[in-house]
């Protein structure tokens, strides 16, 4: 097992100490894997779990009448957050150019859909342009961060992975889709098709502690979409924004969403690979 740095943060000194607990076998060791597992996954969803915490938060006690709106607040607070990540160097610098590509086409596309009213963002607020708060950036940035970060973590590597221009025009396919589908046929079950034939073979090998885990790499994808699925219930109930079936009252998201999460979530992988080697996994340091 890799020392942590001299420099190490904090969090990597703690999680030496985890991974050299002395369980080795039995029910004792597959317990404390998968605490440390739950540990780290909830470590990787940092940036996220705080723009949650910000939005219920600001939902339930943000004061009525206050001089700053509270859609300002959050992209202060927000902005604080992504400062903080990079200043406690959660995130690497090189990561941090891949989750802002991610917060800029997460808010071109915001633009398109808020102008066709797929969602709205109900309440005032100065810092936006057009109809989208400049907080809903952030969001989308937090599904990079998670992802770069989790790769890290665990030290991805992959097996029968696709080439990268083969993801690369998935991506971009995906991504024109969600534009595309206002004015011709909506091409996502072609793009899921897609999917599943790119990585059918693909495997995504992980260690949570000392050995080596591995699951479908299209499975893994699906977790994680159903986390953000579930993540945007907690956003929608906090009123960040609204779907036209919400204008009344809180209801469940479509688990259309779902499929939706999945196809974008694919779009912030490929541009996380394109810093990291999908072959090899450095061992996080931070």
């Amino acid at each position: 097992m890799t020392p942590p740095a001299i420099d190490a943060t904090r969090f990597a000194r703690i999680r030496a100490r985890l991974e050299a607990a002395q369980p080795t076998h039995g029910a004792p060791a597959a317990l404390y894997e998968f605490a440390l597992f739950v540990f780290k996954q909830g470590w990787a969803c940092l940036f996220g779990a705080l723009m949650l915490v910000l939005l219920l938060a600001t939902h339930l006690w943000y004061p009525a009448g206050a001089p700053l709106a509270r859609y300002d607040a959050l992209v202060i607070g927000a902005a604080l957050i992504q400062a903080g990540m990079l200043a406690f160097r959660l995130e690497t610098h090189d990561e941090a150019w891949v989750i802002l590509a991610f917060h800029v086409v997460g808010t071109v596309m915001e633009f398109f859909k808020t102008a066709h009213g797929s969602w709205i963002y109900p309440e005032p607020s100065l810092l936006r342009v057009g109809g989208v708060p400049l907080f809903s950036g952030f969001m989308y940035a937090a599904v990079g961060s998670y992802i770069a970060r989790v790769w890290r973590i665990f030290a991805f590597r992959f097996t029968y992975y696709p080439a990268r221009w083969m993801t690369v025009a998935l991506a971009a396919g995906i991504y024109a889709n969600f534009f595309t589908h206002h004015w011709v046929y909506d091409l996502r079950w072609l793009l899921f098709a897609v999917t599943a034939v790119l990585f059918r073979r693909c495997r995504v090998h992980f260690t949570p502690w000392r050995a080596e885990r591995s699951m479908p790499l299209l499975v893994g994808w699906f977790l994680v979409a159903s986390f953000i699925w579930f993540a945007e219930n907690l956003g929608t109930f906090a009123r960040a924004w609204v779907y036209p079936a919400q204008r009344d009252g809180w209801a469940l998201v479509s688990p259309e969403k779902l499929g939706a999460w999945y196809l974008l979530m694919i779009i912030s992988f490929v541009l996380v690979s394109l810093i990291r080697n999908p072959t090899h996994g450095p061992r996080e340091s931070c």
